[in-house]
């Protein structure tokens, strides 16, 4: 093996591994992005839950709440 192919190896070598590191800098970035992403989701599952808890207590205390209500047992407004 050359001098010159050696020195062309090592070059190659030292542009695959920023290439690598590019990439990986990228992922990592992009892996933030996603967990803070999740977490946000998250959050807004919890807080929607919460309300749905909230409406079936609300539901619950509520007199007559019961019976279920078939709509197409009840008249039309313009009735």
């Amino acid at each position: 093996m050359s001098l010159h192919s050696s020195e062309s190896g090592d070059a190659q070598a030292r542009e695959r591994l920023t290439e690598l590191e590019i990439k990986a800098s990228y992922a990592e970035d992009l892996l933030e992005q996603l967990n803070l992403m999740v977490y946000r989701q998250q959050q807004q599952i919890d807080a929607l839950q919460r309300q749905l808890h909230e409406l079936q207590q609300r539901q619950s205390a509520e007199p007559g709440s019961g019976a279920a209500r078939n709509l197409r047992d009840e008249l039309p407004p313009h009735y």
